[in-house]
């Protein structure tokens, strides 16, 4: 009963989100997968002949007409597509951000908030989640590279990709269906459908089609102010929309014993639905390391490998949940995590926490939650930062089944 209450909140929450200031739309009819199957991503693409540099195909948009026949095979079974309820653009996506400089507004936002963190080239943004939930995609140019910055709220997830294909810059927009309990895209230029996720396309034109993605981890607020003085924050009151910025539409949604949103998967039982993890994917191998294995204290660091990579991944308290209480400032305390290369100069550096900071083996040298060493023999030295996703066990589950699945701590 329980369950289903919350399922009930869930959905009325999920429409609050999707449907403020928004027109109506017709719903799709949802279809069940089998329920002694396990909905996973294929793995295997098939690549279609790409089109010549700077030209993409033309046909039918996948926002219309998934069977189409002139579409590859897709790659996900397009009766697990679902309708989250508003049309495409419904949860409209912000398509000319502005921002502000975030040396004079230090105090814009509570330390503790969190925010989509992304760095390219020395031109550093925070992307509010407190606006990330409301529009779900940021089409931007960073560092001078076409990025889309997504969130989902239902998976709690980041992901930032280049907005270019096949030389061709487009933008992306909400389709307002999902797969999996998470957010399904699409391209304005063919109208394929990509999985947040993962950056593919699975239906449409371009299906196959990867995108290339850009680290962008979640972060507190405070964090973000102490590592990029000089960088920029998005201004939610500039969005063209209006929303309740600042409030959760999804109060209560990370406990780990509720049901994820019009999930039609089977949840691999090595743990629970909505558990929160740490996913990492590096070549053929992923591992998802459970929140409590890497993190206690003021901070703490994990020095680990995936696959032949070793990695660390630091993990520093003062971010609060956005998808807890009733706004982005209350939540309980996740921490932020980053995961990065603790290669330097050839040597592998092996780090402990001290505080709320980080010191390695190696050199005595100090080190901050983004990788960068202030202080000893490398003062200056940023660490190569490794595409992560803080997530919900369900959704990296389905779209990694093969995971290794780390509960303790692999160090200090």
């Amino acid at each position: 009963m329980k369950r289903m209450a919350m399922l009930a909140v869930a959905v009325a929450l999920f429409a609050t989100a999707c449907g403020a200031g928004t027109s109506s739309g017709s719903a799709e009819e949802t279809t069940t997968a089998p329920p002694d199957t396990q909905t996973t991503v294929d793995q295997e693409t098939t690549i279609t002949t790409p089109a010549a540099q700077g030209v993409l195909p033309d046909g039918p948009s996948a926002l219309r007409a998934r069977d189409s026949a002139e579409f590859p095979e897709p790659l996900i079974p397009l009766d697990e597509i679902i309708s989250g309820g508003p049309p495409p653009d419904g949860i409209p996506p912000i398509d000319e951000p502005v921002f502000l400089p975030v040396a004079e507004n230090l105090d814009i936002l509570d330390p503790a908030e969190p925010v989509v963190a992304l760095e390219i080239d020395g031109d550093a943004r925070a992307y509010p989640i407190r606006a990330m939930v409301w529009h779900e995609i940021v089409n931007d140019v960073v560092g001078g590279i076409p990025v889309s910055v997504t969130y989902c709220p239902l998976c709690n997830s980041a992901a930032t990709y280049i907005r270019e294909i096949n030389g061709v810059e487009t933008t992306f927009g909400t389709s307002g269906s999902l797969f999996a309990s998470a957010l399904v895209m699409y391209d304005r230029a063919t109208e394929s459908l990509w999985t947040h996720f993962d950056g593919r396309a699975v239906v449409g034109l371009l299906t196959g089609t990867q995108l290339e993605s850009i680290p962008s981890p979640l972060l507190a607020w405070g964090d973000f102010r102490e590592s990029y003085p000089t960088g920029q924050v998005l201004d939610w009151t500039q969005t063209g929309h209006r929303r309740d910025y600042g409030r959760n539409p999804y109060i209560g949604y990370d406990d780990p014993d509720t049901s994820p949103f019009l999930f039609r998967g089977t949840v691999d039982d090595r743990a629970r639905a909505k558990q929160r993890v740490v996913g990492v994917a590096i070549g053929d191998t992923a591992t998802a390391f459970t929140l409590g294995a890497v993190s206690g204290g003021e901070a703490r660091a994990t020095n680990t490998s995936v696959g032949d990579q070793p990695i660390v991944i630091l993990w520093k308290a003062g971010q609060s949940s956005a998808l807890d209480a009733i706004d982005q400032i209350t939540g309980q305390d996740v921490g932020s995590v980053g995961v990065f290369d603790p290669v330097v100069d050839d040597e592998v550096l092996t780090f402990a926490a001290d505080g709320e900071r980080f010191v390695d083996a190696q050199t005595s040298s100090t080190w901050t939650i983004s990788g960068e060493a202030i202080d000893g023999p490398l003062s200056g030295t940023q660490l190569e930062r490794l595409a992560h996703l803080d997530t919900f066990w369900f959704a990296w589950a389905t779209y990694q089944p093969d995971t290794t699945f780390v509960e303790e701590a692999g160090g200090r």
